[in-house]
């Protein structure tokens, strides 16, 4: 599965695409023997080495580094939990998709077909209190069918079969938002049909080469 220094890379590449402020987010990912690497807590992403790297048990019992665990890795476990399909989680607060998210305006609308296919829908998911249960319980109703999450006045969750992936879905999810932003501020985007989004499905397998899952269409 991964290391510890693909975990770093991304992590740096987080930071530097300002999805990421300060000692914001966290980051994780399934090792190879069923454990899970993440971020510890407070800790500067564009700092991060692999010293920074814990390895925590599916339950959230530390089992290997330095530092503490964040309150925030419930939101990976939960997500590893309830989805075996996923190796791969970010978190963080990128400035236009959480903006959406603190405004409470969804994005889960199809207007580009690239974003159909490579994250599919967008839920927003209900505010919870950071720390608490209520924040990962807030992203269960999605989880059978959501890539990515918004969520409510905090931020946004990707998810990959890979680092890679998952941080390619951020950063997609960032720049839909952007583009979203800019239509809005000279009229409004127009969204796609019915009829568009059944061809669009019609071929993504054969001609794109993505499955979708049935859950996650519009």
């Amino acid at each position: 599965m991964h290391g510890k220094k693909e975990l770093v890379e991304i992590c740096r590449r987080v930071y530097a695409k300002e999805f990421v402020a300060a000692t914001d987010g966290n980051i994780s990912a399934k090792a190879s023997d069923g454990n899970i690497l993440i971020t510890r807590s407070a800790l500067c992403k564009g700092e991060a080495e692999e010293s920074d790297i814990l390895l925590v048990s599916p339950e959230g019992e530390l089992l290997e580094g330095k530092g503490k665990i964040s309150t925030e890795a419930k939101i990976h476990l939960l997500i590893y939990k309830s989805r075996p399909d996923i190796n791969a989680v970010v978190h963080g607060h990128p400035v236009y998709a959480t903006a959406f998210a603190s405004a409470g305006i969804s994005l889960d609308r199809p207007v580009f077909p690239e974003v159909v296919l490579s994250i599919g829908r967008v839920p927003l998911c209900a505010y919870g209190t950071p720390s608490t249960d209520e924040l990962p319980m807030s992203l269960k109703p999605h989880l059978s069918y959501a890539n990515v999450f918004l969520l409510e006045n905090h931020g946004a969750v990707s998810t990959g079969k890979n680092l890679k992936e998952a941080f390619y879905r951020m950063d997609k999810l960032e720049h839909f938002a952007k583009t979203i932003s800019a239509a809005r501020t000279i009229g409004r985007e127009k969204i796609l049909t019915e009829d568009k989004l059944r061809k669009l499905y019609d071929i993504s397998e054969n001609v794109y080469g993505i499955k979708l899952n049935p859950k996650n269409k519009y």
